[in-house]
């Protein structure tokens, strides 16, 4: 299965890697939010360093190990708000041709709440090569006069605390599953978030209902088996720890979500976060569609088997995993009446009490899509443009870049556009950016080389493909002038 790493609101995953060489260094990071009543927010970083990947050097004590160079800044803009520069050293072992341990290191920065762009830079100071360099956005968002949930983060193991430490949190010391990629051999999704209510008074006796639950990514439906729900007195901060057994999870792609309801069972705080689960061993679950009664439905009115093929070929931009499965392999050989109980379930699906209208609508927008993003040789709901607009609907602002000379010394970047969206996902992320480049100056077709949106492709150095196709200069050296170029400013200012 693909990895897809995680940019959501509170929590950012993502993977990088050197250049090619014979050993590229690789790292994963992740980060969340918290806060202290009284005290104020804090960011916490996890960075994992893939131990397979660097270069281990004997050290004095006879053992072999590396050592890892990290940078990280915190800025709002041009201002520095945070710094932290140190030496970040491997286990030590006595044979290199076995190393397979990944080691991990965590950080904590006191930060108001805002907006800020985290610089990471790492490098292998035991191997003669560049940094890896990456930026990406934080937000920290936690009001005085509302509630609001913390980062939700995903726990590899935990302890109780003896001493008070850096991993310490609410009386445990938690080690931090930093990927959101969940393959066959782990069986546990643990997790650990903080709810908070600055509006708690002292001796209130008010009730709230605090759940946690396991929803399918694609269509937002909880899966019953996946729920934790438990019942909580008002307090400053209510502290959730739990996990799931997703050793029966099948593969696919999903959100861990925590909710607080008051007494009226209204959802009063949300957060999300992403995760992917391989899980081979284990069936989905059969698309069952024989019972699916078609007949005097809208559905039945599509005669033409052509016609309702290429209806379904444009649902795939919002199909499940499962549903895409169905559609690739029966499309072209299932006989017209099964097509259209898959048809009129997918829909169903969707909108139980009005499936055509959801249709209709949906049909409304392919050929908005069709006539804007089609190429000569694609629809315009089979482009990478296309399929984000289905799937989230229009954009609030769009950049487009048609020809920017300002990039690098003169010369010209390919063409790309950024797209904004003030919200995604029900109001679950908000603040997301899409990133399109075409592959040369005057193509149409632009493929999607970013966004910090939860369960897509994620590049934080995607400027670099702005002049990378165009073979111009040095690529440390374009990043740094990009960073104070036009695309660093539409980017983290959209209009």
């Amino acid at each position: 299965m693909k990895k897809i790493f995680l940019s959501a609101f509170l929590l950012c995953a993502i993977a990088f890697s050197a250049s090619a060489s014979t050993r590229s260094l690789g790292a994963y990071l992740s980060h969340a939010t918290f806060n202290i009543p009284g005290n104020g927010p804090f960011l916490e970083t996890y960075l994992e360093i893939i131990g397979n990947s660097i270069t281990y050097k004997r050290n004095e004590s006879g053992k072999f190990q590396g050592s890892i160079q990290v940078t990280m800044i915190v800025r709002q803009d041009s201002v520095i708000k945070d710094f932290r520069k140190y030496e970040l050293l491997s286990p030590e072992v006595d044979d290199t041709t076995a190393v397979g341990l990944n080691f991990i290191d965590q950080q904590r920065f006191s930060l108001p709440n805002g907006n800020y762009l985290l610089d990471l830079s790492i490098a292998d100071m035991n191997v003669d090569k560049k940094p890896v360099v990456v930026t990406y956005p934080i937000g920290i968002d936690f009001p005085a006069d509302n509630y609001s949930i913390s980062g939700i983060q995903l726990i590899n193991s935990f302890t109780k605390t003896t001493e008070p430490n850096l991993l310490s949190k609410s009386g445990y010391d938690f080690v931090p599953y930093v990927d959101n990629f969940f393959p066959s051999d782990k069986n546990k999704l643990t997790f650990y978030t903080e709810i908070y209510n600055p509006l708690h008074k002292e001796g209130s006796e008010e009730k709230y209902l605090v759940s946690a639950f396991i929803e399918s990514f694609e269509t937002k439906r909880m899966l019953n088996e996946y729920v934790r729900i438990k019942k909580e007195t008002s307090k400053p901060v209510i502290v959730l720890l739990s996990e799931f057994d997703i050793s029966g999870l099948p593969s696919g792609n999903y959100n861990l979500v925590v909710s607080l309801r008051d007494k009226e069972n209204k959802i009063v705080t949300q957060n999300a976060v992403f995760f992917q689960r391989s899980n081979p061993n284990v069936d989905s679950p059969a698309l069952d569609i024989t019972k699916v009664n078609f007949s005097n439905s809208f559905a039945d009115r599509i005669s033409n088997a052509d016609t309702l093929r290429e209806h379904m070929r444009s649902m795939m931009p919002v199909a499940t995993q499962l549903e895409a499965i169905f559609i690739k392999s029966q499309l072209e050989t299932a006989p017209l009446d099964v097509l259209k109980q898959f048809f009129l379930n997918f829909w169903m699906t969707r909108n139980e009490i009005n499936p055509e209208k959801a249709w209709e609508d949906y049909k409304f927008e392919v050929k908005k899509v069709n006539a804007a993003y089609s190429t000569q040789v694609k629809k315009g709901y089979n482009t990478d443009m296309g399929r984000v607009y289905l799937q989230y609907g229009p954009p609030n602002t769009v950049t487009d870049v048609p020809f920017d000379v300002s990039s690098i010394d003169g010369n010209p970047s390919v063409p790309y556009q950024i797209w904004h969206y003030y919200s995604l996902n029900n109001n679950r992320e908000r603040n997301r950016k899409f990133v399109f480049i075409a592959s040369e100056l005057r193509a149409k077709d632009y493929t999607l080389a970013h966004s910090d949106a939860s369960g897509e492709i994620q590049n934080y150095n995607w400027q670099n493909q702005l002049v990378r196709q165009l073979g111009v200069g040095d690529t440390d050296r374009d990043v740094m002038r990009q960073d104070r170029g036009r695309s660093a400013t539409y980017y983290n200012n959209p209009y």
